[in-house]
């Protein structure tokens, strides 16, 4: 690969075509079971806990291997890590198409997850390296952003339109034309590229980073659904000492896994708890949206995922809008705006119930994920232009990981709120299945007399619907306290896509990347 600074040429932007599709698909499998629920719900039996698992074991692995992938692409080619990620990807999708227990498949998930984090990171990575112009180089990584947030819409939409005509696992299927795909193409379209790197890799550090992650989830997700338990609590708090350990490492480490020096940047630090806590609010209740269209609505998983896309309508007007604004208005102002955006959705949700008109979950649902993009939208370019040319794949590496820890802890924390309300509002003469989950409930409706499915039907999306306000709720204090953390941390900036200048540390002189 040359590293000229002269333009792209056509290669290079067929190997951008090439990297976006991957991009799409890992994008797209964070909420293609958003649809999937009642299907797996009925064939597979799993508890409330395991249901939320299935959802978001995916985006945990990915969240917790990304940074550690990313800095591997380094050492030992990213155009190799690319095809290996994407050959593991494919063999973990035929996996979790015909998996036969709800174990099986939060392994497959977690396969996938992990096989993720392994591309992922090469993508965006490859980008960089691609297009030494720039003006080319912020084109492609706004087209590599419009893809993951396209792909996070697309992904129920696209389940539910298979789930109308195959089984579940049919919706794993589309990821493997996919990847062959990049398998084939990518040694002809993508150049290689490593980095020299001055001493071993971190496994420490990447054996520390995981092994925080998950066990906080965990933690998290038992206590919020089974109530306190001594076992969930203490898993947690095994998880939080390893975080510990984990920044002690970070600090005193020769070569860490992450440069924790770019924290002290306040724009980078900003744009980064921005973009976690958008992801959290969009991606936290898409999964009550599309549960709502579908077991309570009663709608069918094609009629369903149509409906769910009115909503990007407002997503596309919104970063219309906020990229016209961005050069006029002070990010604060915009990033404050979005985040209020988001709390006024999440007030309207607090008051759907179950005879509501579709127009008011629509339109709530809408206005929170327009707000949320929104701000994605402008902090996006904001983390790479803040941190110091020779650490911009740390920092896209971190940015990339905070989204996903931000799609994941959405999920966890707003659905196991919900699992947690709706438990306790179900009558104990209920059926264990209908007391766990409200796919539970219409699957043994199904097998009961008309009254009896009537009745048990009715308590159940009652108790789905006092679940939701209660997550509502919640969403409304995080972006309340979102738009006052991005007053704070970005009143600084002034009305300009290009962030001021902020001192940092003076760090040793890196050595030059090379290309093989």
């Amino acid at each position: 690969m040359t590293t000229d600074q002269g333009p792209a040429g056509r290669r290079a932007w067929l190997g951008l075509a090439l990297l976006l599709l991957p991009t799409l698909v890992l994008a797209m499998d964070m909420g293609v079971l958003f649809f999937a629920v009642p299907f797996i719900a009925t064939d597979l039996h799993p508890s409330g806990t395991q249901q939320l698992w299935i959802m978001d074991m995916y985006t945990f692995l990915l969240a917790g291997l990304l940074i550690p992938m990313g800095a591997l692409g380094d050492r030992i080619g990213r155009r190799r890590l690319l095809i290996a990620g994407t050959a593991a990807f494919a063999a973990a999708s035929l996996v979790a198409a015909w998996a036969d227990g709800a174990n099986q498949l939060i392994a497959a998930r977690a396969l996938l997850g992990a096989a993720g984090a392994v591309f992922g990171p090469s993508t965006l990575a490859l980008i960089r390296n691609m297009f030494p112009d720039p003006k080319q180089r912020q084109g492609a990584i706004g087209a590599w952003s419009g893809v993951m947030m396209a792909g996070a819409t697309l992904g129920p939409v696209l389940g539910g339109v298979l789930l109308n005509h195959f089984w579940w696992g049919s919706v794993f299927l589309i990821a493997i034309p996919v990847m062959l795909l990049v398998m084939v193409a990518a040694p002809f379209l993508l150049p290689e590229y490593r980095a020299p790197q001055e001493g071993r890799f971190d496994l420490l550090g990447a054996a520390l980073s995981i092994a925080t992650v998950l066990p906080v989830v965990y933690g998290i997700k038992d206590l919020a659904v089974d109530g306190w338990n001594l076992q969930p609590a203490l898993v947690l708090a095994a998880g939080l000492a390893v975080g510990v350990a984990l920044v002690h490492r970070l600090r005193t480490a020769a070569n860490p896994l992450i440069d924790i020096t770019l924290f002290r940047i306040r724009t980078y630090t900003g744009a980064i708890t921005v973009n976690t806590i958008a992801m959290f609010a969009m991606m936290g209740f898409t999964l009550f949206t599309s549960q709502y269209l579908q077991l309570v609505k009663g709608y069918s998983p094609l009629s369903a995922s149509l409906w769910s896309l009115l909503p990007s309508i407002g997503v596309g007007a919104a970063v219309g809008g906020f990229g016209a604004l961005a050069g006029k208005v002070r990010p604060a102002v915009l990033l404050v705006a979005g985040f209020l955006a988001s709390a006024g959705g999440f007030v309207a949700m607090a008051f759907v119930d179950p005879g509501s008109s579709l127009a008011l979950p629509l339109v709530a649902a809408g206005v929170i994920a327009a707000g949320s993009v929104g701000t994605v939208s402008i902090t996006g370019e904001m983390v790479l232009s803040a941190a110091p040319a020779e650490r911009a794949g740390a920092a896209g590496a971190t940015s990339e990981t905070a989204q996903e820890l931000g799609s994941s802890l959405g999920i966890a924390v707003l659905g196991a709120a919900g699992a947690a309300v709706y438990r306790s509002q179900m009558d104990d003469s209920a059926p264990e299945a209908a007391r766990d989950t409200l796919g539970g409930a219409v699957t043994t409706a199904a097998h009961l007399s008309g009254d009896a499915a009537d009745q048990l039907l009715t308590g159940a999306r009652n108790a789905f619907a006092d679940g939701m306000h209660v997550a509502a709720v919640v969403g409304v204090v995080v972006m309340l306290g979102a738009a006052l953390a991005a007053h704070l941390l970005m009143r600084h900036l002034p009305a300009s896509s290009a962030p001021a200048p902020e001192p940092e540390p003076e760090q040793p002189e890196q050595p030059e990347a090379v290309a093989a």
